[in-house]
């Protein structure tokens, strides 16, 4: 089942960070849980994840951080939904076996199709176009690897 959760939001923030703010350097995760208000502890554990699944690429040491493991027009946002799906292990009561007569022929199927519709949509919406959205909203960016001379 597709449902809307922290991890799910956490995840798909991250990839759009790391896309948007990618510079010269990889994109710290501290910057990340920074800029994004991600607590770490959810955040490692999804970095890892999306590493392990080719959508991100990880650099250890002290310079280290995270990557687009493709160009960001590859990547959907649809696949990071499965990521983290299959990382949370969510079962969907649609596909039981079990149940009434009306639910199995007539709510479930509707229910599945508008899943199958929505992630269909999700397939064809990419990185680089919420990446376009942030730009058309004037959300700054902060470049990996730029130096900050602030005050």
């Amino acid at each position: 089942m597709l449902r809307l959760s922290r991890k799910l939001l956490f995840a798909i923030e991250a990839v759009v960070d790391i896309a948007y703010n990618a510079g010269p350097s990889p994109v710290r995760s501290t910057e990340i849980s920074r800029r994004q208000g991600i607590p770490r502890r959810y955040l490692e554990q999804v970095l890892q994840q999306l590493v392990h699944r080719g959508i991100l690429s990880g650099q250890r040491g002290p310079r280290g951080g995270y990557r687009l493991a493709r160009e960001r027009r590859r990547i959907t946002v649809g696949e990071i939904i499965r990521v983290v799906r299959n990382v949370e292990g969510a079962s969907d009561p649609a596909g039981e076996p079990d149940g009434s007569e009306i639910g199995i022929k007539v709510v479930r199927p509707i229910w599945i199709e508008m899943q199958r519709e929505m992630m269909a949509r999700l397939d064809s919406l990419t990185i680089e176009d919420l990446c376009e959205r942030a730009r058309e909203q004037k959300v700054p960016r902060k470049l990996a690897g730029v130096p900050d001379f602030s005050i």
